[in-house]
């Protein structure tokens, strides 16, 4: 792994938005490489998905993202590991219920696992119409 700092902090937010743009295209295969085998999700609702019900999900079409727009990422980086938050807009259809666009907060944890970086943890908080922005 570089040891440069800023050169991997900016390799964890392009790994973010490769595995973004693979899964609003619904390219489950190449999202798959970017979601640890032991990956898990915390939905806005606080429901607990693993890396095979939450790709399945978007591989039945159950999940549809139709737009995910993230803002700056923040990247902490703790040697093989490393937290990334940012704010997103994000437009979704879950079981053939379409969700507007609206703002979410994500928090994602990192490792760095043969030779690249894989999400493994990650949460996404909805924003109050009453959050300051």
């Amino acid at each position: 792994m570089t040891r440069d700092i800023a050169t991997e902090e900016d390799r964890i937010r392009q790994t973010e938005r490769a595995r973004l743009s693979a899964l609003v295209s619904g390219d489950v295969a190449a999202a798959e490489a970017y979601h640890a085998a032991d990956f898990q999700l915390i939905t806005p609702i606080g429901a607990v998905l693993s890396r095979d019900q939450y790709l399945g999900a978007i591989a039945s079409g159950h999940l549809k993202y139709l737009t995910w727009e993230p803002e700056e990422i923040a990247v902490r980086l703790y040697g093989p590991a490393a937290v990334i938050r940012y704010r997103a807009r994000l437009a979704v259809v879950f079981g053939g219920h379409h969700v507007p666009l609206s703002g979410y907060w994500h928090t994602d944890s990192y490792e760095y696992r043969d030779d690249r970086w894989v999400a493994v943890w990650s949460q996404a908080t909805a924003v109050s119409h009453g959050s300051p922005e």
